[in-house]
């Protein structure tokens, strides 16, 4: 594999992605891989078995205590947990029908009881804290409950989510806690669960298990906001793993040391970097920050005290990690000194953020340091390509991975794009509708995306994200809008103040935008915005001129009514989870907003605009 070391760059070894490209009868293009996959383990968990015997006293997770200092977890003493969890889970007579429910966050207490649950052939659920602690009717959570039948469900502290356990989890569950067990159910403590001695029955679980056994449910949003538990198998964590080895070559030389805060409940976090820990034999230092005005101060602690080798985060974290950087040398010293790759997802990355993370590394390191992204979906484990080089511009999602075939099938003047391979999902557990719907006749999934070449001449260059192909619209003069490209358009020019946009336009004379801001960002443009309240914020004078002039200048820009964006309105309050407004990961739910804010949408089209409208001027 090359070594690639580009002008300017800090070399890394990075894999060599190739593909061949056959035409179908159809005018479908298949994109398949030159390389072929690797070897992989029938089982995640067998990696953990490896590194217990080779690397025992290496610490695989550690975590903040109570006291606040790090918690670490060795391999040696992984293995052994996790074996008494799976024995204790299979005296419960735990199954693929009554699995494990995890409602807490990332710690090393959810990392055993997900590794002794697929010990024993046991899936577990890791679902989003949100639905428990921050929904109020917790419709999300019971649906979830219903949908999977659990046999036991799993919080690190029971206090906060005893009002959410007791409304939802019937009483023939079995509940653990870590510490602090609710009143009034009977609850077994996590340390006392360690008690429990292995059993043959255990050695024949883990005997028994296949690439096809169920190893997680993971829980993504459907059209109606309602959950689907997408099905895990030991397949697809195993191989996704490998796949992610042959692009990051530079994971097989040394143990790659992670500092990271993505949940566990999303597939970022839960499989592609937890999974990169365990199979690279690596160390996770669980990050208890986010990024938000308080949590990047506890991100910022835990960076000054452990140099990561690789480093993930979204850019809104990295946009409040570079001012960090920006201000503390030291942090900006040890961040830099050891990692390889910068790599960031969900969203594209705005350019000051991209300037400022170059010339910081340059000031460090005197050089760069490479800044890739992936791509790919809860439904495809979740890596299915990468750039193997620094990506130059947004959209950028690099080459499929080896063992990932894609298609690219026209859908009106875009290529869509279907994706097959072992790190697939089979599907949607109980619910074979949703399933039948999501793949095609030969078999591949549809993801929905649609993708372009980056050089139609030279496929090796990569492809770029091209939008949703079910969210793109036509307004009412017939003109197509591609909705990706106008909402990253709108987000880019309002930077750093916009968080997110809805569009609106189907059928009619011209684009609106219904904004999600940034509070945090926008309450620093004005002293007595510090303590405003969201409704004083969207509506303050210093605000509406900011987005007025910003809407202005977009419009300046524009090349006509298909990327205008005409009206648009500040929302007052941020999106709400009860109403199916955002997942917990922070992605909006387009359809879902417009439902339930369907009186704003109307203003942007009523004639004369009401007050609260901004309006895009734009020079003749």
């Amino acid at each position: 594999m090359p070594m690639v070391d580009l002008s300017g760059v800090r070399p890394v070894r990075m894999g060599d992605l190739d593909v061949e490209i056959v035409s179908g009868r159809d005018g479908s293009l298949y994109l398949r891989p030159r390389a072929g996959l690797g070897h992989f383990p029938r089982s995640i968990t067998d990696c953990l078995k490896n590194w217990a015997r080779t690397a025992p006293e290496r610490v695989f997770l550690a975590d903040r205590g109570p006291d606040g200092a790090w918690r670490q977890l060795t391999y040696a003493d992984a293995w052994v947990k996790a074996q008494s969890l799976g024995q204790y889970f299979l005296e419960l007579g735990l199954s693929a029908e009554k699995p494990v429910v995890i409602l807490s966050g990332n710690s090393i207490e959810h990392g055993l009881v997900a590794l002794g649950a697929m010990m024993a052939g046991i899936p577990y659920a890791p679902v989003s804290p949100a639905y428990s602690l921050v929904s109020k009717d917790y419709a999300k959570l019971r649906h979830i409950i219903e949908l999977l039948t659990p046999g036991l469900v799993f919080a690190a502290d029971g206090v906060p989510f005893a009002p959410a356990i007791d409304s939802v989890v019937g009483d023939d569950v079995r509940v653990v806690v870590a510490r602090n067990a609710p009143e009034g159910r009977r609850t077994d403590l996590f340390g006392e669960v360690l008690a429990t001695a292995p059993g043959q029955a255990l050695d024949d679980a883990e005997a028994a298990l296949t690439p096809d056994t169920v190893a997680k449910f993971l829980f993504t949003s459907g059209s109606t906001g309602m959950p689907k538990a997408v099905i895990n198998t030991q397949r697809m964590l195993s191989c996704n793993q490998a796949m992610i080895a042959s692009a990051l070559a530079f994971l097989r030389d040394e143990p790659p040391v992670m500092v990271d805060w993505l949940p566990w409940n999303h597939t970022a976090g839960g499989n592609h970097n937890f999974g990169i820990a365990l199979f690279n034999g690596g160390t996770l230092y669980i990050d208890d920050g986010a990024p938000t005005p308080a949590g990047i101060e506890k991100t910022v602690r835990n960076l000054s005290e452990v140099a990561p080798t690789l480093y993930f985060n979204v850019p809104k974290g990295y946009e409040m990690l570079t001012e960090h950087l920006k201000a503390n040398e030291a942090l900006r010293e040890r961040f830099f000194s050891k990692v390889q790759i910068l790599q960031y997802a969900g969203a594209s990355l705005a350019d000051h953020v991209w300037e400022a993370l170059e010339s910081l590394a340059i000031a460090s390191v005197g050089r760069k340091v490479m800044i890739i992204t992936g791509y790919g979906s809860t439904e495809t484990a979740p890596f299915a390509s990468t750039t193997t080089w620094p990506v130059n511009r947004p959209g950028e999602v690099g080459l499929p991975a080896p063992g990932v075939e894609f298609k690219l099938v026209p859908n009106a003047d875009k290529l869509e794009l279907r994706l097959k391979g072992p790190s697939v999902t089979p599907g949607y557990w109980r619910q074979a509708d949703k399933t039948a719907e999501a793949f095609d006749e030969e078999g591949f999934y549809c993801i929905g995306d649609a993708l372009k070449f980056v050089d139609p001449e030279e496929p090796s260059k990569g492809l770029l994200f091209d939008g949703r192909v079910s969210e793109d619209f036509k307004l009412a003069t017939g003109t197509w809008v591609n909705m990706a490209g106008v909402r990253v358009g709108l987000i880019g020019a309002c930077a750093p103040y916009l968080r997110d946009a809805v569009l609106t336009g189907l059928d009619r004379n011209h684009i609106g935008a219904l904004m999600f801001i940034d509070y945090d960002a926008v309450r620093l443009l004005s002293p007595d915005l510090t303590s405003a309240s969201e409704a004083e914020v969207a509506d303050h004078p210093v605000v509406r001129t900011l987005f007025q002039e910003r809407l202005d200048g977009l419009a300046a820009r524009s090349t006509g009514s298909s990327n205008l964006v005409a009206r648009a309105i500040i929302l007052d309050s941020p999106p709400a989870i009860d109403a199916h407004e955002v997942t917990d990961k922070g992605s909006i739910n387009q359809r879902a907003v417009m439902r339930a804010r369907a009186p704003l949408v109307e203003d942007l089209y009523r004639d004369p605009p009401p007050s609260h409208v901004l309006v895009a001027a734009r020079k003749a």
